[in-house]
Order: C-alpha cells, then sequence, then structure tokens
C-alpha cells in the first residue's frame, strides 16, 4: 500500500500518520474486492482535508476521516451497485449537522436498529454536536455524544433512498429519483435543555411516523 499521507498534509505528527496508515490498512481491508487501494486512500485523504480546517482536535482526525471515508465508500458501492443489503437508507440534513439531524439519527438508529441504515450531514457542519441536544437524548436513553458533525458528499446524497432536509434551504442537494421531505423545526442551537425538549419530541414523532410510512413500503 502507498503511503496515504502523501497524499493528504505534509505536516503530519508522527502519530497523525501511523493513524492514517492503520486507517487505510483497515479499510483496505473492509472493502476488499470492491474498491481498490488507490481509491480508498483517496477517499480517506479527502475525507481528512473535510476536517482538518476546522478541527481543533488534531490527534481526533484520523478517526473522524476513517469515519466518513467509510460511509462515503458504503454510499458508492450503493450507488455504484455493488452493494445492496435491501436496507432503506435514510440521510438526514440540517445546516450544522449539529442538532436536528444528529438528533433525527438518534431516534432513527434507536427505533429501526439494523432494518434502516441512518445518516445525517450539515451545509455548514458545526465543530461538535449540541450539548443540550446530546443531553436531551440521554433523557430517552439514546447516546449521541459520539457522533460528530460532517457535511455531505454527492455518493451520500445519492445512496440515499430518503433525503429528509431540516432548514438548510437552497444549500440541500436535489437528485431526481430521490424521495424529499423537508421538515420546519426550530434551531436547537443556543437553547438550554428546556428549550431541546420539545425540538426533540418533534423529531421523535416525524421519525416514527416516517419508519411506519418505510414500513408500509415494504409490505406492499
Amino acid at each position: 500500500m502507498s503511503d496515504v499521507t502523501d497524499a493528504v498534509r505534509p505536516d503530519l505528527s508522527i502519530d497523525q500518520q501511523v493513524a492514517l496508515r492503520t486507517a487505510a490498512t483497515r479499510l483496505a481491508r473492509e472493502f476488499d474486492g470492491t474498491y481498490n487501494t488507490e481509491t480508498i486512500e483517496r477517499f480517506l485523504a479527502s475525507s481528512y482535508d473535510q476536517f482538518a480546517t476546522g478541527s481543533t482536535i488534531p490527534n481526533y482526525l484520523p478517526l473522524l476521516a476513517e469515519r466518513f471515508a467509510r460511509q462515503r465508500l458504503q454510499a458508492l458501492a450503493r450507488v455504484e451497485g455493488l452493494h445492496s443489503d435491501g436496507r432503506p437508507v435514510v440521510l438526514f440534513l440540517c445546516t450544522h449537522n449539529a442538532g436536528r439531524s444528529q438528533m433525527a439519527l438518534g431516534f432513527l438508529t434507536h427505533l429501526a436498529g439494523e432494518t434502516v441504515v441512518a445518516w445525517s450531514g450539515g451545509s455548514e457542519p458545526g465543530h461538535e454536536v449540541n450539548r443540550a441536544a446530546i443531553a436531551a437524548m440521554a433523557e430517552r436513553g439514546i447516546d449521541i455524544s459520539g457522533e460528530y458533525p460532517k457535511p455531505w458528499t454527492d455518493e451520500v446524497v445519492r445512496a440515499a433512498d430518503v433525503v429528509v432536509t431540516m432548514g438548510c434551504g437552497d444549500a440541500c442537494p436535489v437528485f431526481p429519483g430521490t424521495r424529499y421531505e423537508n421538515w420546519e423545526l426550530d434551531d436547537p442551537a443556543g437553547q438550554d435543555v428546556d428549550g431541546v425538549r420539545p425540538i426533540r419530541d418533534e423529531i421523535e414523532r416525524r421519525v416514527r411516523r416516517l419508519l411506519d410510512d418505510l414500513q408500509k413500503v415494504e409490505n406492499a
């Protein structure tokens, strides 16, 4: 395997270089037979660059890059017909991918388990998930503290069967043949837990309704 760090940044620490090489090895093993080394390293490098400019935690970047590259490669495999497990893919999009879309992701993952693939993204990703949203979801026994704001990419949007937009306006991408829903929801940014709870509860109602709709389509 070539050195993926050559394709990223020359100023990486030794620890970051080792972490990226290890990530590339893991991804190559996971996608063996689907994508070659060059494709995997290209996605890993571009995923790293997505976070490198805004992150204040450099040592965390290789892990973020690996997680995001994995999702993008999974999405690409679906788009190109190289992988299909029959599960619908739902993508939640908002502006910062720090509150509404993360809560929706948490509810869908919690309620649907392994029956639905859930992703999220933002048009202007923030630096961390809203702490009040994390606390509000924890009250429901759902932990979203391990999530992270991320952008969306074409392959992720194209792989989705349903795209739910929440306040990203004209920035939200539109592709033919994809089901779109726009959820008008208050923005939890700057609110405390008391202010986030009503937003959380409305998101839960809408996620449950969406799951019911997906179940009806599957049984039709």
